[in-house]
C-alpha cells in the first residue's frame, strides 16, 4: 500500500471510501480522531468539511488534529507544510510530527470557514512524498450575538373597538448566529408590558388586539416585545423592542349638548339674516366623526333659522323673519344635532343625536313708521284738474308712544310738479294736469316720518295708473306718397291707407273713412272704407292730364269709435305721372321735383350740359398746372441756391465802406440757364475773386442785374423778395489793413503768423488779441 497522509480532528471525519478509526487522543480540552485512508488509484484526496468551535480562549495554541504519513519513520526525515487560508496567522502545523493548532480565536460571523492544503515532502530531497491535499475547516458556531430588532422603534395603529385577535402590527428581530446549527439563532416572542389588553404570537412576533379598547378612555399605548434565542432557553440572550400603538377614532359617540337650556335675545330692529346666537354639541370623537348638522323643531312660527359651522361645528342660529316686539316677546324653539356621518354598528345602542331648547327673548326698540300697504296701486282719469284727489297712504307707529307721523313724496323733480301729498293725513293730489299718452304709469316713493324722531323714516312705492279719455283724434300713421298715371281708367286703386290713434281703447279701435265734404276734387277721386280700419282711393274719372293740374290734394275724413267720438282730417296728396298705367315711383318723383322748381326738362339738361363743361374745363386748368410745375424744377432751385451764396472773395475799405459789391459774382437767370458743368471749386473761386477786383458797384453791369432781379420779382410771385438779399461777393477799396480774405491763399492756419494784425489800428484791435492768444495755446 501506498503511503497516505492521516488528518486527525476534533469531529469524525468521512471520507469518499471506508477507512479504519483509532483513537488517537483524548483529553478534556479536544478530542482527536485518526483515520487511515484507503489506497486511491488517483493520487488526490477530497476532504469533508472540518469543524473546529469559535471563541476559544487560551493563552497557548489549541491543538485541534494532526496531518500524519505512512511513510514517517519517526527519524525526522519528513517535514508537513500548511498552506491556504490562515495559515501561519490563524492555524500553525508542527513539521517534525504534523500536528495542527489554532493560534488565535475564531469568530464565526467574520470568517464561517478556512481552505488549506497539506503537503509532506523529504526533509532532504525537498521532494513531496504525498501529494497536496485540500480540505476545509468550518468554524462551529456557539451563541455569542443576542438578537436585534433592525426596525424599531416600531408605530402601529388600530381602530378602537377592534375585536379580540385583530392583527395590530409584526416585529421581527434577527440573529448573526447561524441558524442551521443549534438553537442560537431560534428566536421566542414574549410580551413584557401591554397586558392585558394586547398579546404575542411567540414564534412570528404579530401582536394582536386582546380586548376591545375605547380611544376616548385611552388613545395611546407602549407595548414592550422581548425576543430571546435558544427557544428561550437558560443561557439564551434576548433583546427589547418598543411599540407605541395609537387607536384610531370611529364614530362611536353621539353629540351631547352641554347646556341643556340656552337663553338669547334679538332686536326687533335686527333685519334679516342677523346672528341670534350659537349652540354647541360636543361630541368625543374626532376628525369628520365629530361632523354634524342642526335642525329647528317645533317651530312652527318660521321666524328663525339655523346652519353649521363646519369649521367650529356649532350650530348658528340665524333671524329668517323680522321680529315685533309689539307682536311676539318670547320664542321657544327645540334644536337637535345629528351626526353626519352614522356608523351603523353602533345604532342599537343609542340614537347619534341630541336635542336642547333655546328661549329668544325680543328687545322692544323704537321703530319706524309702518304703512298699512307695503305697495299702493292708485288710478285717475287722464286731464283731471289741478288738486284732484289720487288717494290715500297711511302709517302707524308700531311703538307704544305712537308718535305722529309726516309725510312727503322724495323722487324726482318731475314727479313732484306733478304730485303733492298731504303731509299729515296722506292724502295724495294732482298738481298738473296728467296726459297718458305721455306717461300711462307713475312711481311714487312716499316717506312716512316720526314727528318726535326724525331719524325714524320708512318708506313706501305709490304705483299711479292714468286712465285713458278719448282726446285723440285718429291720424295717418305716416305721409303717404300717391302717385295716378295720366291714362288710369276709372275706378283704380291708387292707394292704401289706414290710421292710428294715441288714445286707448277698451274694445278695440275701429276706424270710419270718407272724404270732406267741401272737397272740389270728389268727382276725380273716391274713397272706399274696407271696414278693418283700412280704406282705398280709387279714381273717379278715366284721364289726367299733368298740363292741367299736376298735383290734387284730398281731404280724408277719419272718426273714431271712442266716447265722445273724434275726427280729424288729413290731406293726401296725389301726383300725376307720365304714364300709362304702371306708375315708376323714382321717374314720379323726379317730376314732381322739377315741377316744383318750375322747370323744363329741356332747362335742366341745358343747365347740367353747363355744369358739366364748367367743371372739364376746371379741371384742364387744374392739370396743366400741375405740369408746369413738375417741368425743371432742378434748374430752378439751383439759381435760388446760386443767387444766396455768400461768397467772401474781396475786402472792403473798413466799416465807412459801402460800395462793397462785386455784381461779377452773381449768376443771372439767363447764365443758370446756358450753365455749362461746373470746373473745380478751387479753380472757380480764384475766378471770381480776379473778377471781384475789376468790377464796382458803380458799373453797368451791377446796375442792369439789379433791374432784372426787380423786373423778376415783381412779375413772377414765386421768386422771393431779392430787395433784402444780402450778398457780400467783394469789398471795396481803401482798406489800410489790406485783404484779409483766405481764398487766394494756399497756406493753412497753422502756417501763417498773425503777429501784423497789431499794426493794422484799433479796429483790429480784438481781433489781433484773439489771434494771438490762438497762438500761444497752440504753442
Amino acid at each position: 500500500m501506498n503511503s497516505s497522509v492521516l488528518l486527525c480532528l476534533m469531529v469524525m471525519l468521512v471520507q469518499l471510501w471506508p477507512c479504519s478509526l483509532s483513537t488517537q487522543n483524548s483529553s478534556a480540552q479536544n478530542t482527536v480522531q485518526s483515520f487511515t485512508p484507503v489506497r486511491r488509484v488517483k493520487r488526490s484526496w477530497l476532504w469533508e468539511p472540518l469543524f473546529v468551535t469559535e471563541e476559544q480562549i487560551s493563552p497557548d495554541p489549541v491543538y485541534i488534529g494532526q496531518l500524519k504519513s505512512d511513510l514517517d519513520k519517526q527519524d525526522g526525515n519528513l517535514k508537513y507544510i500548511l498552506t491556504g487560508e490562515g495559515a501561519g496567522s490563524f492555524f500553525v502545523i508542527d513539521e517534525l510530527n504534523g500536528k495542527i493548532y489554532v493560534t488565535q480565536k475564531l469568530d464565526r460571523e467574520k470568517k464561517p470557514f478556512y481552505t488549506l492544503r497539506a503537503q509532506a515532502i523529504n526533509r532532504i530531497t525537498k521532494l513531496p512524498v504525498e501529494p497536496e491535499s485540500e480540505f476545509i475547516i468550518k468554524v462551529r458556531d456557539v451563541n455569542d450575538n443576542e438578537p436585534q430588532f433592525l426596525d424599531g422603534p416600531y408605530v402601529a395603529t388600530v381602530p378602537e373597538m377592534s375585536p379580540e385577535g385583530t392583527s395590530v402590527t409584526q416585529v421581527t428581530a434577527t440573529d448573526a448566529d447561524d441558524p442551521s446549527y443549534g438553537n442560537s439563532a431560534r428566536l421566542l416572542y414574549s410580551l413584557l408590558e401591554g397586558q392585558p389588553y394586547f398579546s404575542v404570537e411567540p414564534k412570528t412576533g404579530v401582536i394582536r388586539m386582546a380586548s376591545q379598547m375605547d380611544r376616548e378612555t385611552k388613545e395611546q399605548y407602549l407595548v414592550i416585545i422581548q425576543a430571546k434565542d435558544m427557544v428561550g432557553q437558560p443561557g439564551a440572550l434576548s433583546a427589547t423592542a418598543t411599540v407605541t400603538i395609537n387607536l384610531s377614532d370611529i364614530n362611536d359617540n353621539p353629540p351631547e349638548f352641554q347646556q341643556r337650556l340656552y337663553y338669547m335675545s334679538v332686536s326687533e330692529e335686527a333685519p334679516v339674516g342677523t346672528t341670534v346666537g350659537k349652540v354647541f354639541a360636543e361630541d368625543r370623537d374626532t376628525g369628520d366623526n365629530t361632523a354634524m348638522d342642526y335642525f329647528i323643531e317645533a317651530d312652527s312660527s318660521g321666524v328663525f333659522d339655523i346652519i353649521t359651522n363646519n369649521e367650529t361645528q356649532e350650530g348658528i342660529i340665524l333671524l329668517k323673519k323680522r321680529v315685533d316686539y309689539e307682536s311676539q316677546r318670547r320664542y321657544s324653539i327645540q334644536v337637535k344635532a345629528v351626526n353626519r356621518y352614522i356608523d351603523e354598528r353602533f345604532l342599537k345602542e343609542e340614537p347619534f343625536e341630541d336635542t336642547t331648547i333655546v328661549k329668544i327673548n325680543v328687545e322692544d326698540a323704537d321703530e319706524p313708521p309702518v304703512f298699512t300697504l307695503e305697495n299702493y296701486m292708485m288710478e285717475i282719469v287722464e286731464g283731471a284738474m289741478n288738486g284732484a284727489l289720487v288717494g290715500f297712504v297711511t302709517a302707524r307707529d308700531p311703538d307704544d308712544d305712537e308718535s305722529p307721523i309726516r309725510y312727503s313724496i322724495v323722487h324726482s323733480t318731475h314727479l313732484k310738479r306733478l304730485f303733492s301729498i298731504n303731509e299729515h293725513n296722506g292724502a295724495i293730489i294732482t298738481t298738473e294736469p296728467l296726459d297718458r299718452e305721455i306717461a300711462s304709469w307713475h312711481n311714487i316713493t312716499v316717506t312716512a316720518t316720526e314727528t318726535r324722531n326724525p331719524e325714524k323714516i320708512s318708506e313706501t312705492n305709490v304705483y299711479v295708473q292714468v286712465l285713458d279719455v278719448n282726446d285723440n283724434a285718429p291720424e295717418f300713421p305716416k305721409n303717404y306718397e300717391t302717385f295716378v298715371c295720366e291714362n288710369t281708367v276709372s275706378g283704380q286703386l291708387i292707394q292704401s291707407i289706414s290710421a292710428v290713434d294715441q288714445d286707448d281703447s277698451a274694445e278695440g279701435h275701429h276706424f270710419f273713412f270718407s272724404l270732406a265734404q267741401e272737397d272740389t276734387n270728389s268727382s276725380h277721386f273716391t274713397v272706399k272704407d274696407n271696414q278693418d280700419n283700412t280704406a282705398g282711393i280709387f279714381t273717379g274719372k278715366s284721364g289726367f292730364s299733368r298740363q292741367e293740374q299736376f298735383f290734387f290734394y284730398l281731404p280724408i275724413l277719419i272718426q273714431d269709435n271712442g266716447t265722445p267720438p273724434l275726427t280729424s282730417t288729413n290731406t293726401l296728396t296725389v301726383t300725376v305721372c307720365d304714364c300709362d298705367t304702371e306708375v315708376n315711383t323714382f321717374y314720379c318723383r323726379y317730376g314732381a321735383f322739377m315741377y316744383s322748381l318750375g322747370l323744363s326738362t329741356e332747362a335742366l339738361v341745358a343747365l347740367l350740359a353747363c355744369i358739366l363743361i364748367f367743371l372739364v374745363f376746371f379741371l384742364a386748368i387744374v392739370t396743366i398746372r400741375q405740369q408746369q410745375q413738375k417741368k425743371a424744377p432742378f434748374s430752378e432751385k439751383m439759381e435760388e441756391f446760386r443767387e444766396n451764396i455768400v461768397s467772401y472773395d474781396d475786402e472792403g475799405g473798413g466799416e465807412a465802406d459801402t460800395e462793397a459789391f462785386d455784381i461779377s459774382a452773381l449768376r443771372t437767370r439767363t447764365v443758370m440757364r446756358t450753365h455749362k458743368p461746373r470746373k473745380k471749386v478751387a479753380s472757380e473761386i480764384q475766378s471770381l475773386y480776379r473778377q471781384s477786383l475789376q468790377v464796382g458797384p458803380d458799373s453797368a453791369i451791377f446796375r442792369q442785374f439789379i433791374s432784372e432781379k426787380l423786373e423778376e420779382a415783381n412779375t413772377d410771385p414765386s421768386v422771393p423778395p431779392y430787395d433784402s438779399l444780402q450778398t457780400y461777393a467783394f469789398e471795396g477799396t481803401g482798406s489800410l489793413a489790406g485783404s484779409l480774405s483766405s481764398l487766394g491763399s494756399n497756406t493753412s492756419d497753422m502756417d501763417q503768423s498773425y503777429d501784423y494784425l497789431a499794426d493794422w489800428g484799433p479796429h483790429f484791435k480784438q481781433l489781433a488779441g484773439m489771434y494771438s492768444s490762438h497762438r500761444t495755446v497752440g504753442d
